[in-house]
């Protein structure tokens, strides 16, 4: 891997995390808005050595180890960079089952997004769908059915990869709810500080499931994800205290980083079955969708005298 693809892996990890934690910031702001000093100092320096170092370090660690458990925790840590032949059969073995498991689980996620999630309309039909919600479940449940089927034929693997990245999602997706529910708690005045700190972990956790898992559409290194998405989880917890009212403008950043979910997972899952996508072409994805939301953003606000303005 020369020099040039791991800083547009790196860089491309990064805006991943961020854009796909705006809801994350947004939610981590308007608590913190409610916390004494001190608690809100303790979320920012400790809160966030917990964030890149426990959640976007050892997450996709142990994903790979359990992966592929031959190689140790050591090798996994390090597999990509390895030359031994035995260490690269082994990741070329477990790769795809990996790869299959994060796809269909960031596939759900867009879907969920786009059948059932509020949203700013920023492509036409998005209305459209959302109103058909009923048939989120119908239609991931046919695709789940598909993918399986296919998957069956290559690898038995690759099918039980499918189902664990379906069940990964609806778990998840529980645990995401229930934090929703409980920040609307938190933003009265009944909950210690520490609670609320404990919920804010919590929740960032459950939010940074979503870019663990598309990391891998970029690359299958941990170091390199650890970069990637450490970088990224500085930039939101910067958002976090500055400029979050800012980023509430650009109300198409949301669809952007949705559109790249779907974008990833689709790679995952078709580099799962063989076919094989130059590193290059996920982070070049991401910067394209990602730049034609923002650039839609702008033109949003500029059309409306600075003020953004819902389709």
């Amino acid at each position: 891997m020369d020099i040039l693809s791991v800083i547009l892996i790196i860089a491309g990890l990064c805006l991943f995390e961020t854009i796909s934690s705006i809801d994350n910031a947004i939610i981590n702001a308007e608590v913190l808005s409610t916390m004494g000093e001190r608690a809100k100092r303790w979320f920012l320096l400790w809160g966030i050595l917990f964030a890149v170092f426990v959640i976007r370090g050892v997450l996709p660690w142990l994903i790979v180890w359990l992966a592929t458990p031959s190689l140790g925790p050591v090798g996994a840590f390090f597999a990509t960079f390895s030359s031994d032949p035995a260490v690269i059969s082994a990741i070329e073995q477990s790769a795809p089952v990996l790869l299959m498991g994060g796809g269909v689980f960031l596939i759900f996620l867009f879907f969920h997004w786009i059948f059932l999630e509020e949203k700013h309309y920023g492509l036409r039909g998005e209305r459209y769908i959302e109103s058909k919600g009923v048939w989120f479940f119908a239609v991931v449940s046919v695709l789940l059915a598909a993918i399986v089927w296919f998957a069956l034929s290559v690898n038995p693997l690759m099918a039980f990869g499918a189902v664990v990245g379906s069940t990964a999602f609806f778990i998840v997706h529980g645990f995401r709810q229930n934090a929703e529910l409980q920040e609307k708690k938190m933003m009265g005045a009944e909950m210690s500080d520490i609670s609320k700190l404990f919920y804010l972990e919590v929740i960032d956790a459950t939010f940074s499931i979503d870019g663990v898992l598309g990391a891998f559409a970029f690359t299958l290194s941990v170091p390199l994800i650890l970069i990637g998405n450490g970088l990224g989880a500085f930039v939101v917890r910067e958002m976090t205290m500055k400029n979050i009212s800012t980023i509430k403008k650009y109300i198409f950043l949301k669809n952007g980083a949705m559109y790249s979910i779907l974008c990833l997972g689709t790679i995952m899952v078709l580099d799962a079955f063989g076919l094989h996508i130059p590193p290059y072409f996920s982070p070049v994805v991401t910067f394209a969708v990602v730049g034609f939301f923002l650039l839609k953003s702008v033109k949003n606000l500029k059309e409306n005298g600075g003020k953004p303005h819902a389709s």
